[in-house]
């Protein structure tokens, strides 16, 4: 069988949201400088919208005020009835879900990119919701290499029981952007021009795309998420390890069972079980801790895109 083009609609609208976590800064940096001079992120036909998703935890420099927003773009959430006794995050989810919205709905912004930061030592991080999307996969493939030699991993949250409703998945291609490491409420100019680079390859193809140009079929490796790893606790559900000196800042390298994951304070190892290779992404993240995660265990695999070209060409 002979591959087939994949034709999708032109891009249209597109968002840039900075603050769904308010004390990511790198996003809420870019998204306020865009909104006073958004001349770097316009492209021709294109409507891109700069957008600050959660204004009262980016003012307070805090991750968010009731819950987290990130994870509240639910059926569930986005139909409550609207009142002043719903979580801060619920009420803002209803409004984004309006703005740009509503979700799973041809009315909807085409491409939402979601900016984030991590304290963990993942580099420059595309977030992927759909490993059977041609489009979000071409796109990738072409940031990746626009970016290298510095690398860009990708890391695919598809689960049946550990993918959560985000902020940007009300879009058609919702697309995380996620660089570090930076602590929470600090900005680091190597970060900053990381993500701002991701956001420019990331235009630069949909305007290709909606320009007519043709992409042949493409590969990409990416992350899968299998399994998040919590603290090992007490009796009192406190942490009774930490994570282990060899596997700190140690973000998508191999690892193996039996090699070091946690080390308690009476300097016993605890190693990794099992008995495959795994790729553990967002180690010790600050944000996580609250969320029982250490780690998140991925397995390595290739994804292939057919060839795609816009619909109007």
């Amino acid at each position: 069988m002979t591959s087939c083009h994949v034709t999708e609609d032109p891009i249209k609208k597109v968002a840039i949201f900075g603050g769904t976590h308010g004390n990511e800064l790198t996003g809420v940096f870019l998204v306020k400088h865009w909104l006073e001079n958004g001349a770097e992120i316009q492209r021709t036909g294109l409507e891109v919208k700069p957008f600050i998703t959660n204004p009262r935890a980016v003012k307070k420099c805090t991750r968010y005020i009731d819950c987290d927003l990130n994870r509240v773009f639910d059926s569930e959430n986005l139909g409550k009835t609207m009142s002043k006794d719903l979580p801060y995050e619920v009420r803002r989810a209803q409004e984004i879900n309006h703005l740009f919205g509503p979700k799973d709905n041809e009315d909807s912004y085409d491409v939402i990119f979601d900016l984030h930061n991590t304290t963990s030592n993942m580099g420059c991080t595309l977030i992927l919701e759909d490993s059977r999307n041609d489009f979000l996969i071409q796109m990738f493939h072409y940031i990746k290499t626009s970016l290298a030699p510095l690398p860009c991993y990708v890391y695919l949250i598809e689960h049946p029981s550990l993918k959560y409703a985000t902020t940007r998945s009300i879009a058609k291609y919702p697309v995380g952007i996620e660089v570090g490491p930076q602590p929470q409420g600090v900005l680091r100019a190597d970060i900053l021009d990381q993500m701002r680079k991701m956001i420019k390859h990331a235009l630069d193809f949909i305007q290709n795309f909606n320009e007519g140009k043709e992409f042949p079929p493409c590969a990409i490796e990416v992350y899968k998420i299998m399994e998040k790893v919590d603290y090992p606790r007490n009796e009192n559900g406190d942490i009774a390890a930490i994570i282990h000196p060899n596997l700190q800042d140690q973000d998508w390298k191999p690892l193996h069972p039996g090699d070091p994951v946690f080390l308690t304070l009476d300097g016993q190892i605890i190693p990794l079980g099992g008995d495959g290779t795994v790729y553990p992404v967002f180690v010790n993240e600050a944000a996580y801790y609250e969320k029982r995660e250490a780690f998140a265990k991925t397995t390595k695999l290739t994804l292939n895109a057919e060839s795609i070209r816009s619909s109007l060409h």
